[in-house]
């Protein structure tokens, strides 16, 4: 079944005047719980691809279907509404609240729903590997930590898809590979469907499927060898 669908998607600006074609046509469908890459250079149109499918700037064309929900057709309240129910985010930079402990900072999502979140903040800190680090600060982790406290963040309201944003630019190769791993896992036991923006092509490789963007448009869509054939 599928959870997301975008259908000829197109992005534009404009710059001293010009229109500037950002993304062109793009379309694929995913399905739930599933695990895509997107790869691709500089300027290819990644991550503005990745602001549409969330909901966080508007197509100049096309339609984004996300869990039965037309995108491009809900309020800026709906999108608000639908990013905090069913959309977790992680990113580059880790966006933890300075002055907020790392249990406080993965209770946020929950505790603006008005839900009891101690619990579930202490059982995730726990699931990444950072049960007795919940009373610290940002200021007082490493690179990793910080990532792995912005991952169990982002899953705590358990949403049905996770878009993460070159998620280890900012970490060296050992952290960044755990913290893709951690995402996989998670994965697998709580069903959430993963779209992961990323350079490294090792990385992307872990992904079920892979697709392309050069120049704004969609080049390749391929589906990973099963995991028996790359041992």
């Amino acid at each position: 079944m599928s959870i997301l669908r975008c259908e000829a998607l197109s992005k534009t600006y404009l710059s001293a005047g010009r229109e500037i074609s950002v993304l062109r046509a793009v379309s694929f469908e995913l399905e739930a719980r599933g695990f895509l890459a997107v790869v691709g250079p500089s300027g290819s149109g990644k991550s503005t691809l990745l602001a549409l499918l969330a909901g966080l700037e508007r197509p100049a064309s096309g339609r984004v279907i996300l869990d039965g929900a037309d995108v491009g057709a809900l309020t800026e309240d709906g999108r608000a509404r639908l990013r905090a129910e069913k959309i977790g985010f992680v990113f580059q930079s880790f966006h933890l609240i300075p002055t907020l402990t790392a249990r406080e900072n993965v209770q946020v999502p929950l505790e603006l729903r008005g839900e009891d979140a101690r619990a579930p903040a202490e059982a995730l800190l726990d699931r990444v590997g950072l049960g007795d680090r919940g009373h610290h600060y940002p200021a007082q982790l490493s690179g990793g930590e910080q990532q792995r406290v912005a991952l169990a963040r982002a899953f705590i309201h358990r949403p049905r898809i996770l878009f993460a944003d070159e998620p280890t630019g900012n970490l060296d190769a050992s952290n960044g590979r755990n913290v893709v791993g951690l995402m996989e896992e998670l994965n697998r036991e709580l069903g959430t469907t993963l779209v992961l923006v990323t350079h490294d092509h090792e990385l992307a490789s872990r992904a079920r499927r892979v697709i392309r963007l050069a120049d704004g448009a969609l080049v390749s869509d391929t589906a990973a060898e099963p995991a028996a054939a790359r041992m």
